[in-house]
């Protein structure tokens, strides 16, 4: 089994960790970057260095640009790229240009000896507003799997993901994870990369939920447009994002315990 040492997390919120609140540090977040570190550490026999320069709101440019010079400054041998889903959301989103800049950036990675972490998106079948997006991330998803077949790269399989379609694994703004979400991601990703996690359940769904009352549904999905949905579409129209004022979490490759977060805020 490769053993690694020098692990980079590049990407947006979903890498970033949000809304998987570190229970050391409420004032930031984990997520399943962070959870695959602590199983990698695991791995190997000596000192273990790990970055994550993922940001919310970064779009696949900011992701092949900025991060990845930085990423590969650092000299890794583990880089997880998760990008576009930013740029997906938009209207005039082109696929196939998103999937080349991709597959350049992975390229690039190869290139320098360091091993690739990819994951397909999940599939928003069920998503509000999101599903009517569902064509183009299907075919960003089928570039993907070619992009990682043809660089020899690592994918984790989000969107054969079952129990991910279940809302108990999302949290209130139903674009971010829970902490059960990213803990089951980070198995998924660890089980990809060709380890057997000493947790199995990760790909099995939650037990049956009770079904919700109509009218409750109906007021959930109405507090969700209120509180979630309007503001999201405010900052598009604005062209900005919650994450245009932060910087990585941990800006440099370092031992787990040595975490150097350079902010502290948990807001989405």
């Amino acid at each position: 089994m490769p053993v690694w040492k020098r692990y980079v997390a590049i990407g947006d919120s979903f890498t970033e960790g949000l809304s998987d609140a570190d229970p050391a540090d409420p004032q930031r977040y984990r997520g399943w970057a962070d959870r695959l570190a602590a199983l990698l550490a695991d791995q190997a026999e000596d000192r273990f260095g790990y970055a994550n320069l993922a940001i919310r709101g970064r779009t696949l440019a900011d992701v092949v640009g900025p991060q990845l010079e930085a990423a590969l400054a650092m000299q890794p041998d583990l880089v997880s790229i998760v990008g576009g889903g930013n740029d997906l959301l938009r209207p005039r989103a082109d696929v196939d240009a998103l999937a080349a800049e991709l597959d350049a950036a992975v390229s690039r990675i190869r290139g320098s000896g360091a091993d690739v972490l990819m994951f397909t998106p999940v599939d928003p079948r069920d998503a509000p507003v999101i599903k009517y997006t569902r064509a183009r991330i299907a075919i960003y998803t089928a570039h993907i799997g070619s992009i990682a077949r043809r660089h020899g790269a690592y994918v984790v399989d989000q969107w054969g993901m079952r129990a991910l379609r279940d809302w108990r694994l999302w949290a209130e703004d139903r674009l971010h994870m829970t902490s059960e979400g990213h803990r089951r991601v980070a198995l998924a990703a660890f089980t990809a990369l060709g380890f057997t996690p000493a947790d199995a359940d990760w790909a099995a769904p939650l037990p049956p939920a009770e079904p919700v009352p109509r009218a409750e549904a109906l007021r959930g999905h109405v507090a969700w447009g209120r509180e979630h949905l309007g503001p999201w579409v405010l900052r598009r129209l604005r062209g900005r994002s919650t994450g245009d004022d932060l910087r990585a979490k941990r800006a440099t490759l370092a031992p787990l315990h040595e975490g150097n977060t350079e902010r502290s805020d948990v807001s989405s």
